[in-house]
């Protein structure tokens, strides 16, 4: 793997100060520049990176880790300031931004050309956080992860505009970081990320909106189900509003499929007991399991089936950890873990999948140190 090279990034928010924490664990020389000289100095405090003081240091590479709506201009900028290095950003739009770019290129008043864009490429690391800001930065947070490498691309002729040495210098970073890089066009990322992390988001939101005014006794009924659900729905408002405006029209074309679902399910529950009623209710939940088995199991191989076995614990420092270490000297691996809280009752239930054909010699295992397993 090539050495890291000496980059600045322009935007210290959670993405950009975990690529500094990432590229600086790897030997990088990394400069930090943000508006905000609060985020900036919390991202150089926490050993992101040396905050630009004065005439901005000559690099090889800008990482751009600023807001969607502001990422053409921050790129632009960058590009004309930077005449030797490669300019990546990280936007989790990538069709909008690169629209920007080209209509700049093409304004003659404009100082940016379509030359400039051979150092171009667009990227998005599909990572992240419900926490936002410097503090919440982690210099592993890409590992494993995969890093959408989308180079530029005239939509019109379909001619490359990104050079190969820019190419390789962005998807070098994502390996130096620890994540994996994937390559696509920006329209193909655009359509993709509606699916599987736009249209996450906007259900989590809604199904979350629906407990606003919910009894405080029916809240105390939940449980990881609903939390599951509603995890994501902590994010940032100000971010989606740009991201969601950005790719609007992949985003809508899923919600049409999905307005048809739910009109579909209101007309049957309407009148389930109707004909044909409880066969649409099944056939609907049907659907949701075949979609289910087609996400990639753990590091990205095909999907597996895990048996669980649910230990109960006491409430109290140090069960977690006493339940990992007894399960590690039986010798079989945790292939997932859960953990819920039993509603009035001071127990917690730690679910572990693992292989099927592990599950029972691990709870006799278990059983015979004294731990209380359940198997489902």
């Amino acid at each position: 793997m090539a050495e890291p090279v000496r980059t600045l990034i322009r935007g210290t928010g959670l993405l950009g100060a975990s690529i500094g924490l990432g590229l600086r664990a790897a030997g990088a020389e990394v400069w930090l520049s943000d508006p905000s000289p609060t985020a900036e100095a919390i991202a150089e405090d926490i050993g992101a990176g040396t905050r630009v003081r004065g005439e901005a240091p000559e690099v090889e590479l800008v990482v751009v880790a600023a807001p969607p709506e502001v990422t053409a201009r921050e790129t632009a900028a960058a590009l004309l300031q930077h005449p030797e290095a490669a300019v990546i950003d990280i936007a989790s739009v990538k069709v909008q931004i690169l629209a920007e770019l080209l209509a700049a290129a093409a304004d003659e008043t404009n100082p940016l050309s379509r030359e400039h864009l051979a150092r171009y490429v667009g990227t998005h690391p599909m990572a992240g956080r419900e926490k936002s800001g410097p503090v919440a930065a982690r210099g592993e947070l890409f590992t494993s992860m995969p890093w959408v490498i989308c180079p530029a691309e005239d939509p019109d002729t379909g001619e490359q505009l990104s050079g190969p040495e820019a190419v390789e210098t962005a998807a070098e970073m994502a390996r130096i970081l620890g994540a994996s890089a994937h390559r696509m066009p920006a329209a193909t990322h655009d359509e993709s990320v509606a699916l599987i992390s736009h249209l996450p988001q906007i259900a989590a939101s809604l199904v979350a909106s629906r407990l606003q005014e919910a009894p405080v006794g029916a809240l105390a009924l939940s449980g990881n189900g609903l939390r599951d659900v509603t995890r994501i729905a902590a994010s940032d408002p100000n971010l989606w509003v740009q991201i969601l405006s950005a790719n609007a029209r992949p985003v809508v074309e899923i919600l049409y499929g999905l307005r048809e679902d739910v009109e579909r399910l209101i007309s049957t529950l309407e009148a389930p007991t109707a004909p044909g009623g409880h066969a649409d209710i099944a056939q609907l939940i049907a659907e949701g399991n075949a979609g289910v088995v087609r996400i990639p199991g753990k590091h990205g191989a095909p999907p597996q089936s895990f048996a669980v076995l649910t230990v109960i614990v006491d409430d109290k420092p140090g069960q977690i950890a006493a339940v990992l270490n007894d399960v590690a000297s039986v010798g079989v691996n945790v292939e997932d873990l859960r953990m819920e809280h039993s509603a009035g009752h001071q127990v917690g239930m730690v679910e572990l999948s693992v292989l099927p054909g592990r599950r029972d010699e691990l709870a006799q295992a278990l059983r015979g140190m004294g731990w209380k397993v359940v198997l489902t």
